[in-house]
């Protein structure tokens, strides 16, 4: 199991109404309805996905964040995820907006490009680094908004968004709780999960 979906496992709780952003084949959204009987609902824009999500019997919806995100009424759902995903939207800003309007928590997982290897490599070869988080070369990657752990921390204080929990992970460690004010993560981190709410939720 990819260590950032056990980690969304234990954030979610019991039974509650999910929707999976970029889903994919449905590997998190099968996770979600077994291990916590979540009403689990994914978003995928790729027709691939969508019919291997349905052969096996998860719901799905195609769909792109970017636009369809809107058509879903406000707090419809107790947790949005987008796992792995937010780098490659049009809109980060305006997708967690949108994620944060029909869901009470939202929980992202990203690469984390601030990372000691991606930096080695551009100050060693001065290319764009291929990590085991960023498999893609440049020229064929899906990623159109890289970003350091720094990076998103700043984008959620601009939004007055609330980090409830956030998560590193680095390849042979396990996942490990972190605090957004440690700066040193931001070098560890090959990958982080935030668990976010708006602001005016805790007012």
């Amino acid at each position: 199991m990819r260590e950032d979906f056990a980690e969304i496992l234990r954030l979610v709780r019991p039974g509650a109404r999910v929707l999976d952003v970029g889903c994919g084949e449905g590997a998190l959204l099968d996770l979600l309805v077994r291990h916590t009987n979540a009403d689990a609902r994914g978003l995928e824009i790729s027709p691939e996905g969508v019919s291997a999500c349905l052969a096996r019997g998860l719901a799905v919806m195609q769909g792109d964040a970017d636009r369809d995100l809107r058509e879903f009424p406000t707090g419809a759902f107790d947790y949005v995820i987008l796992s792995q995903t937010l780098q490659a939207v049009r809109d980060p800003r305006a997708v967690l907006r949108e994620m944060l309007r029909i869901g009470q928590r939202a929980i992202v997982s990203l690469p984390n490009f601030g990372h000691w290897r991606v930096r080695l490599d551009l100050l060693a070869h001065g290319r764009m680094p291929v990590t085991g988080a960023l498999p893609e070369p440049w020229w064929s990657t899906p990623n159109i908004h890289l970003c350091t752990l720094a990076d998103f921390i700043a984008l959620a204080e601009d939004l007055s968004l609330t980090i409830e929990a956030c998560a590193a992970f680095a390849r042979g460690r396990p996942a490990r709780s972190i605090k957004p004010s440690q700066r040193l993560e931001n070098w560890r981190a090959e990958t982080a999960l935030f668990l976010l709410t708006r602001r005016d939720v805790h007012s």
